[in-house]
């Protein structure tokens, strides 16, 4: 079996349990807020961030980790892995990528830098994935074939309170035709395919947010497929529980996560932020990608 190690980036969101299930990897980004600096995890105070986060009137910034990071993580794993698989947040939403691929020349290890074109638990999606694959004994280059079948049928997809945070930030990519709304209308926006945000659709009130994403997840994955979830939300758990009940209602869910989107990916969302993350379940991804090579080799 080839020893290969999955790295990430803590803008996946991802809880203890998770990293710990794989034995993940996961460089963590910082968030200032103010002259305080506070290291994204899992640990991280998710409630208090967003509660300080609406009540202040200064934005705050967030920063990714430096080449040197990055290196230092690669080489210390490369003295026993064969490969590393460093696998991160969308390269249009966060400059963590480019810092990956820096760190992993300086580091002389072999790296393989994955664009996921996505964040919070849709980069997580991904992530687990690729880790799967590994637990699975899969070779190098089939973890790379399921991973890119992860990386092309993920939807990430989330309604949010008010566009201003991604607007502030500089994060809101196709979606600036949804700004100027009428009031109570509500932007659901999403990953396109080249990892921007863009527009989805627009709802009347908070109670038609939550339908509105199932109905977005039916549109790009059939009712009842076998099907991987994550649920996130900046404050609004109550619905985040409902949503994951309709999507069991809706499809054969094998693997399920729910909980808060991170600092980084939440100084960009805000409050009031409910998202959805879906892709086919392992097993099927697994046959995507192996029926894809035996093509290619025919």
């Amino acid at each position: 079996m080839e020893h290969i190690r999955i790295v990430t980036d803590s803008t996946a969101d991802l809880d203890s349990a998770q990293i710990e299930r794989y034995g993940l990897e996961v460089v963590p980004l910082t968030v200032h807020f103010g002259s305080e600096s506070l290291v994204d995890g899992p640990d991280f105070d998710r409630a208090e961030f967003y509660r300080k986060l609406a009540a202040s009137p200064d934005m705050p910034s967030t920063s990714q980790p430096s080449p040197g990071d990055f290196a230092t993580v690669y080489q210390r794993l490369g003295r026993d892995a064969k490969h590393i698989i460093s696998i991160h947040i969308s390269s249009h939403l966060s400059g963590t990528l480019n810092s990956a691929r820096a760190g992993a020349e300086a580091a002389g290890q072999d790296v393989t830098t994955v664009d996921t074109k996505t964040g919070s638990q849709g980069l997580a999606r991904s992530v687990m994935v690729a880790a799967e694959a590994v637990r699975r004994g899969f070779r190098h280059d089939e973890v790379l074939a399921v991973l890119r079948e992860s990386v092309t049928h993920t939807l990430t997809v989330f309604g949010v309170g008010t566009l201003e945070y991604l607007r502030r930030n500089g994060r809101i990519g196709r979606a600036t035709s949804l700004l100027g709304s009428v009031l109570q209308l509500k932007p659901i926006v999403y990953c396109d395919p080249d990892g921007m945000v863009a527009p989805y659709a627009r709802v009347r009130g908070q109670a038609q947010v939550l339908p509105r994403l199932v109905v977005a997840a039916q549109e790009r994955i059939p009712a009842g497929s076998a099907v991987d979830v994550s649920v996130v939300h900046s404050g609004l758990p109550e619905q985040a529980e409902t949503l994951l009940a309709r999507l069991a209602d809706v499809y054969r869910v094998a693997e399920h996560h729910i909980g808060w989107v991170g600092p980084v990916i939440g100084a960009h969302v805000g409050p009031g932020c409910l998202g959805l993350m879906i892709q086919p379940a392992f097993d099927v991804l697994a046959e995507m990608a192996a029926g894809r090579q035996a093509a290619a080799m025919a």
